[in-house]
């Protein structure tokens, strides 16, 4: 035999806790939007703690002496332990001797500064410049202030490619290390072709 039960029968069996129970579920489900909304938020205005200037244009100088002119179309600096300087539209850093002469330059898509490290990330699109005319392309190179290996001081773990002066040639290596004057630069595993002139065997690069 089959008894019929009506919904109206199963509400009158239902305790009144169970039901608080199901009411306080609903309306856990109904908050979790509002829940994750309110972490959002917190999270936009941890990241809003940042400083943003625009046409930036600083010059680095050791007394009297101009060294460095950075250039850069936005940056921001974190208000955080961090320390952290970001240049997320492009920078250029172009270098000087003591008599103003510009040695080396560095220009890239996009580059954070770590001053609790003394480290500086430039990534994409990295062109290096130097002053006889050669240059190196990338997609990173990393400058170490504290590099214990002076010759190291810049360095990537990516390939480069560097094209001698007069178009005299070009290489390709799978990293890259300097000095700290990109003067002594070191292509790893480097290929490449080399157009002797003038009985001068071998191009240097950044000499």
């Amino acid at each position: 035999m089959v008894r019929k039960v009506s919904a109206r029968s199963i509400i009158k069996h239902i305790s009144p806790l169970v039901i608080q129970f199901l009411l306080g579920a609903l309306l856990l489900t109904a908050c979790e939007p509002d829940l994750k909304e309110v972490d959002r938020i917190a999270n936009l205005k941890k990241e809003e703690a940042v400083d943003i200037s625009r046409h930036v244009d600083i010059i680095y100088s050791d007394s009297t002496r101009v060294k460095a002119n950075l250039t850069a179309p936005e940056m921001r600096i974190k208000h955080d332990s961090t320390e952290i300087y970001e240049f997320p539209k492009s920078i250029k850093i172009i270098f000087y001797d003591e008599n103003l002469k510009e040695t080396q330059r560095i220009t890239s898509d996009h580059a954070v500064r770590r001053e609790k490290d003394k480290v500086t990330i430039f990534t994409k699109n990295v062109v290096v410049t130097m002053a006889d005319g050669s240059v190196l392309k990338t997609e990173e190179i990393i400058y170490d202030e504290g590099a214990k290996d002076p010759n190291r001081t810049f360095y990537n773990n990516l390939p480069v490619q560097a094209f001698f002066k007069d178009q005299r040639g070009n290489l390709q290596g799978s990293s890259f290390s300097s000095d700290k004057d990109l003067l002594h630069a070191n292509i790893q595993n480097a290929t490449g072709v080399v157009i002797i002139q003038d009985n001068n065997l071998f191009p240097s690069i950044g000499r």
